[in-house]
């Protein structure tokens, strides 16, 4: 049955029920890698599909599968594997693709296993912890011919669509310098357990959990340019202090000593065409916003203002400086605001993979251009450990 969810879970759900118009005559079996938090958003994002039956799920923690799929009133699913390589290998479910919602560390071995097994992959970001797991990742989806589509909803909002549009307009000349970031003045997400924090799970911090957005924004509207070199930074001031007050009071001591990955990360980043990005984000600082993301061109230059936390948009209307006739003048560009009934970001992301799969497509967030994104990242990390500016040095795949 497709949507297969308990009828008395809907409610939570009405509010954005958007439904769009598919072929329904063939079904995609879809199983679940990792129950979390982000879990959630997919299970509710598959329920609305017409074209999707949940069949399967797996957890490292015995149990928490079960639990999961009942608190979503999603019935009929299997779920007693002990972790996603026994479910991914049970061929009696018929799986068509999986959504992998691991944590970072287990995000290549995930979906790896899956593309092995024959199925696609949705992954959620950020494609690994470090660029030679992503560089295996895309071995892989070579060799099987499987997509593998990174979680990367942002670049479907209409706002970062148009920040691209101008970009590849022309209407800024030949694009020079790039300073971009984003962050939280208190926003270690420790809500969600430790998983985001624990090195032996996260990898990485603020740097890989909202930096890769970031990065997505200016890189995706340049056309993923490749990067050459990078200085980088990072520091975790905040997560390692016991007085944080971001913690819950009774846990403030606890998680300041597993704390083991970056609250903020800063880089000076030469890419291909003598572009520079300056690059900064944050977990937590004493500050409101590090800045709005500006692109600066040789015809005009884009400023995009920031948000009090990323949420995947922009804080307001954009704004090209340029000159016209000889005077230096400023043209708006209104935020755009999604219509009543659109389907969210994350919906589309589902939707477009999804379409995918049935279709035999191209995967909608190819890891040719997040294998660029994962490659800053990485260099960012290295180049802090080794406190110098290194080379980026990505393999032939």
């Amino acid at each position: 049955m497709a949507n297969n969810i308990n009828p008395s879970s809907l409610d939570a759900f009405k509010e954005d029920q958007t439904v769009v118009a598919v072929d329904t005559a063939k079904k995609v079996r879809v199983g679940i890698i990792g129950t979390g938090w982000i879990a959630g958003d997919h299970v509710k994002s598959l329920l609305k599909q017409p074209d999707v039956e949940i069949v399967a799920g797996a957890d490292l923690i015995p149990g928490k599968a079960k639990a999961f799929f009942e608190k979503y009133g999603v019935e009929g699913v299997k779920c007693d594997y002990k972790n996603g390589e026994e479910m991914v290998n049970d061929k009696s479910l018929n799986l068509d693709a999986v959504s992998v919602c691991t944590y970072n560390r287990q995000h290549a071995p995930c979906a790896i296993q899956a593309m092995r097994a024959g199925l696609h992959v949705l992954l959620e970001k950020p494609f690994t912890v470090t660029l030679d797991e992503a560089v295996e990742c895309m071995k892989v989806e070579k060799e099987t011919g499987k997509i593998l589509s990174i979680g990367f909803q942002p670049r479907l909002d209409a706002n970062m669509i148009m920040v691209k549009d101008i970009v590849q307009s022309g209407v800024l000349g030949d694009i020079y310098y790039i300073q971009t970031g984003g962050g939280r003045r208190r926003g270690i997400p420790t809500p969600f357990g430790t998983t985001f924090i624990e090195d032996k799970t996260a990898g990485l911090g603020a740097l890989a959990d909202i930096g890769c957005y970031s990065l997505d924004m200016v890189l995706n509207a340049l056309g993923y340019p490749k990067p050459l070199t990078v200085s980088g930074y990072k520091s975790a001031f905040f997560g390692k202090n016991p007085n944080y007050s971001g913690y819950k009071k009774e846990k403030r001591a606890e998680y300041a000593k597993l704390f083991g990955v970056d609250d903020f990360a800063a880089a000076f980043v030469r890419l291909e065409g003598d572009i520079i990005l300056d690059f900064r984000i944050a977990w937590a600082m004493n500050l409101d916003t590090s800045g709005d993301t500006i692109i600066y061109g040789t015809e005009g230059s884009l400023r995009i203002p920031s948000t009090e936390c990323w949420n995947g948009t922009i804080g307001g209307d954009l704004t090209i400086y340029h000159e016209v006739a000889g005077k230096q003048v400023e043209t708006k560009i209104p935020q755009i605001f999604p219509k009543a009934g659109e389907p969210n970001n994350f919906d589309k992301k589902i939707r477009s993979f999804l379409d995918a799969v049935k279709t035999g497509g191209k995967a909608p967030v190819p890891t040719s251009e997040i294998l660029y994104n994962q490659a800053i990242l990485d260099g960012i990390a290295k180049s802090s450990d080794l406190k110098r500016e290194i080379e980026i040095v990505i393999p032939e795949i």
